[in-house]
């Protein structure tokens, strides 16, 4: 054996994979699965039966869960699909940066400042409105596979 160290680069996401396989005939509407390395939100599914030593497909059509772009796919049922593992994490608003970085408080009291505003105008009009009045407002922020994006907002009150 060689006396050499080895060193190894940490990704930080200790092994976890971003997606998870699952038989295409078991994935059903409001589910979660990749098209063309996307995330999406399954909102059809179809399944077809073919010919006689043919193999039944189903057919998905999916909502990109952070560009809400239709994508499609056909997979024979038998076959495994990428799902993707989608987390939704609560964080309280503290302050929006100038450059449109908001400052997030985690669970655990520390401040995240890596999420940019949404592109979405109503929830981004809804952002600004709410922390310019100075209201307690808590952002949904939804991830998979390795990006995030803010994709809700509540009111908690507003700020003693």
């Amino acid at each position: 054996m060689s006396d050499e160290e080895h060193h190894f680069e940490s990704k930080g996401d200790a092994g976890a994979s971003k997606t998870y396989p699952q038989q295409a005939g078991t994935i059903r509407k409001n589910g979660y699965i990749v098209i063309k390395g996307r995330p999406c939100k399954v909102v059809e599914v179809s399944t077809s039966k073919t010919g006689k030593h043919g193999h039944a497909k189903c057919h998905f059509v999916g909502i990109d869960i952070f560009t809400a772009k239709k994508l499609e796919d056909i997979v024979p049922s038998s076959h495994n699909c990428d799902v993707p593992h989608v987390n939704r994490t609560d964080y309280q608003l503290i302050d929006i940066a100038e450059d449109g970085f908001l400052s997030l408080l985690t669970e655990n009291g520390s401040t995240k400042d890596d999420l940019k505003l949404p592109t979405d105008e109503a929830l981004l009009t809804q952002i600004k409105d709410g922390f310019a009045e100075g209201k307690d407002l808590v952002v949904s922020v939804m991830s998979a596979m390795g990006e995030e994006q803010i994709n809700a907002l509540k009111d908690i009150g507003p700020k003693n």
